[in-house]
C-alpha cells in the first residue's frame, strides 16, 4: 500500500491516469444516484404525506442506491458486470440492450466518461494530495447535481448539505481558501441567490430559482471562499443567459418555461475551482 501511495506520489501522469478510471467508475455509479435518488425522495415525500394524514405508509419491495440491481428500462434484462464497464460497455454493445436491444441512453457514457475526464483533470492540475482529493469530491457531486437537476429541476438536500460542511471542513487548516472565507463564502452564497429570489418574487410576485440554488452556490463558497463569488455568479449567469436564449431560439421553448440555474452554478464553480485566481488576476490587473 505504501509503494502504490508513493508511486502516485511521485509520478503524476500516473496519477492522472489512475484517477481517470477511478472517476469513470465512480462516473457509473452517478447514473444510479442520477437516476434513484429523486424517486427515492419521491417515496419519502410519500410516506411523510401518510404519517400526516394519520395512514400507514406504503409497502414497496426495497428501492435505494444498491438494491434492486440495475436492469433495462424496457425488458428487464439484469445488466451484468461485463455490461456495466464505464463507456467501454456501451460502445461494445453499440448503445444497445444486448437482451431486447432498446436504446441505451448516450448520456449514460456522457457521464461516466465526463466524470472520469475531469477526475483525471482534476489529479493533473493539483497534483497528489488533498486539493485533488477534495476536487474529487466536488466534481462527482457537481455531475450529480447537474442531471437531477435538468431531469426534475430539484437539488437534493442530501448532496448539497454535506458538500456545504465538507467544505468547511476541507479548509479548516486552508485547502482552496481559509476558514474565515469559506465561512463567509457559504453564508454570502446562500444570502445572495436567497435576496435575488425575494426581490424577484416581490416585484413580479412569481418565484425565479429554488431553495436548492442557494444551497448550492453556499456549498461552492464554503469550498473555493467568499472572494470567487462573484466569478461564480457571473459566470453562471451569462452561461445560463446564453443557453436561455438558444433554447427559446432554436428549441422553440416558451419564455414562461422554466429553466434549471443549478447545472450553470456547478460549471461556473468548477471553473472556479480550477482557474478562479487566474481569471481574478486577469480582471484585477
Amino acid at each position: 500500500m505504501d509503494s502504490l501511495v508513493l508511486a502516485l506520489e511521485s509520478s503524476l501522469s500516473l496519477f492522472s491516469a489512475v484517477s481517470t478510471i477511478v472517476g469513470l467508475m465512480v462516473g457509473s455509479f452517478l447514473n444510479v444516484v442520477i437516476c434513484r435518488l429523486p424517486k427515492m425522495m419521491e417515496n419519502d415525500w410519500k410516506d411523510q404525506c401518510a404519517e400526516l394524514a394519520g395512514k400507514s405508509p406504503e409497502k414497496r419491495p426495497p428501492f435505494n442506491l444498491v438494491f434492486p440491481r440495475s436492469r433495462c428500462d424496457s425488458c428487464g434484462h439484469a445488466i451484468s458486470s461485463i455490461e456495466n464497464i464505464p463507456v467501454l460497455s456501451y460502445l461494445f454493445l453499440r448503445g444497445k440492450c444486448r437482451h431486447c436491444g432498446s436504446r441505451i441512453l448516450p448520456r449514460t457514457a456522457l457521464v461516466e466518461a465526463a466524470t472520469g475526464i475531469m477526475s483525471g483533470f482534476a489529479a493533473w492540475h493539483f497534483g497528489f494530495g488533498m486539493a485533488a482529493f477534495g476536487a474529487f469530491l466536488v466534481i462527482w457531486s457537481m455531475v450529480a447535481l447537474t442531471f437531477i437537476d435538468i431531469d426534475t429541476q430539484l437539488l437534493p438536500d442530501s448532496i448539497t448539505l454535506p458538500l456545504l460542511w465538507a467544505g468547511l471542513l476541507f479548509n479548516l487548516e486552508g485547502g482552496f481558501t481559509s476558514l474565515a472565507s469559506a465561512v463567509l463564502g457559504a453564508a454570502f452564497g446562500y444570502l445572495s441567490l436567497w435576496s435575488i429570489y425575494w426581490l424577484f418574487k416581490i416585484a413580479t410576485k412569481k418565484e425565479g430559482m429554488g431553495y436548492g440554488d442557494f444551497k448550492l452556490l453556499a456549498a461552492i463558497g464554503a469550498w473555493l471562499g467568499a472572494a470567487q463569488l462573484p466569478l461564480v455568479i457571473l459566470l453562471s449567469s451569462v452561461v445560463g443567459a446564453i443557453s436561455g436564449i438558444a433554447l427559446i431560439v432554436l428549441a422553440k421553448q416558451g419564455r414562461g418555461t422554466p429553466i434549471p440555474f443549478g447545472p450553470y452554478l456547478a460549471g461556473g464553480g468548477l471553473i472556479a475551482l480550477f482557474w478562479g485566481r487566474e481569471i481574478a488576476r486577469l480582471y484585477l490587473g
